[in-house]
């Protein structure tokens, strides 16, 4: 398993995401309109969060987005080796940073990672077809809509598909 790396851009340090995060982080994770595009529902108590940060992390890594000057979360992005050289990667923000670039910045900076650092070949992610932040998020940092996978989860919101993104160390480097 590779180290999680500190990443530092203009506004953000991103450090590992640790348990003692899930107070700051639990906020969003009850947010029922943040939610509702994950794989599963709003969590109903902080011990809930906790517990699943505790969770064995099954090739996941997990950077904390924080601001310069203040160590509190506000978001994160994982990030989990599928095979040798493809990488998934998701991400969460407060919803008071939305709009504010960061979830972008945050993003960019693990990509940079990922592909100019590790190497990685590839780098993917799934997202709802009706997560239109999401998306045009993952569109604007070049990723390549794949293809559609229809009645591919099943969540608390009911089965839904998924769109699937891909991003070639190639493309990545020309950015």
């Amino acid at each position: 398993m590779t180290p999680i790396p500190v990443l530092e851009t203009a506004r953000l340090r991103l450090r590992e995401r640790t348990v003692a995060d899930a107070e700051a982080l639990f906020a969003s994770f009850a947010d029922p309109e943040l939610m509702t595009y994950w794989s599963h529902g709003p969590h109903v108590s902080v011990e809930q969060t906790r517990a699943k940060f505790a969770e064995s992390d099954n090739g996941w890594r997990g950077w904390a987005i924080t601001l310069h000057g203040d160590d509190r979360a506000i978001g994160f992005v994982a990030a989990g080796e599928k095979r040798p050289g493809v990488v998934e990667i998701g991400y969460m923000l407060a919803r008071d940073q939305w709009g504010s670039g960061i979830a972008r910045e945050a993003v960019r900076a693990v990509l940079d990672q990922l592909f100019r650092v590790e190497q990685q070949r590839r780098v993917f992610a799934d997202t709802d077809p009706d997560n239109t932040a999401s998306n045009a998020l993952l569109e604007s940092l070049g990723f390549q809509r794949e293809g559609r996978l229809r009645a591919e989860w099943e969540t608390h919101i009911g089965v839904r598909d998924t769109i699937l993104w891909g991003l070639l160390a190639s493309e990545w480097t020309n950015r």
